[in-house]
């Protein structure tokens, strides 16, 4: 397993994150965004500087796309969605990220949708997918997240018809009132990034919000064989350290 966290997590631009948290992680989810005129994607001077700290400390990079992924209304790929993505991975390609994060657009999934309903939103979902995945050259790196919004069972048939992955993301089933162990087991084998983090009336807290009972479990599963990365998604220098600590505690206790 290699353990990270993401890139905002001292009150500074993504360098002298990365250059706080290099010696205390394995990688670094890159956050990035562009809005309006605001923009942190990394230029040449950035990526250099990223390579070196990534050659000086065995360090990888994750990156976290911006928006939720769809079609245009038209079934294009002219959503602004996928015209972002194609420009973060431009941005980023010369670290030679493990993964690419992502949400897929699943508001046509609210409500129960029809059948019928489910199957077009799993065409356009799958369309999504392969104009992002012959951007970056390998489907495997898009790892698709599950949030607590849907049911990620909606989700099973894109990882039967395209070779992409998963990020399981721990804090939105416990967020959703599911246990993590129900559907660990089907989902790790295909899992290139996990995430964690507490719940305290939001989440995204620290990660030593939960109780034992609920992450020891969990930990166990992905002591158990669990190879990719796990990404402590917290943002704030206390929350990580908490986070970190949780961790640590936890795997001593499931790995005596």
């Amino acid at each position: 397993m290699r353990l990270g966290t993401t890139s905002y997590i001292i009150p500074a631009d993504i360098v002298p994150n990365v250059e706080f948290l290099a010696p205390r992680v394995d990688d670094v989810e890159l956050v990035l965004f562009e809005l309006d005129e605001q923009s942190n994607l990394p230029d040449v001077t950035v990526r250099q500087r990223l390579a070196e700290l990534a050659a000086a400390h065995d360090l990888t990079y994750t990156v976290h796309l911006p928006l939720d992924l769809k079609l245009a209304a038209d079934g294009s790929a002219a959503d602004v969605s996928i015209d972002l993505a194609r420009r973060v991975i431009d941005a980023v390609r010369d670290l030679s990220p493990y993964a690419y994060v992502l949400h897929l657009n699943g508001e046509d999934l609210l409500g129960g949708p029809s059948a019928t309903g489910a199957a077009a939103w799993r065409r356009r979902a799958c369309r999504s997918l392969e104009v992002v995945g012959a951007h970056v050259g390998d489907l495997e790196l898009l790892a698709v997240e599950n949030l607590e919004t849907w049911d990620p069972a909606h989700f099973a048939a894109l990882f039967e018809e395209l070779p992409i992955s998963r990020c399981a993301d721990i804090g939105h089933l416990w967020k959703m009132g599911r246990d993590p162990l129900e559907v660990l087991p089907a989902w790790l084998p295909r899992t290139r990034v996990v995430h964690l983090h507490g719940l305290a009336e939001r989440d995204h807290q620290s990660l030593a919000w939960q109780d034992p009972e609920q992450l020891d479990p969990v930990v166990a599963a992905l002591c158990a064989g669990y190879a990719g990365v796990i990404t402590l998604e917290v943002f704030g220098e206390n929350d990580f350290d908490s986070s970190l600590a949780a961790w640590h505690a936890a795997r001593a206790r499931v790995q005596p």
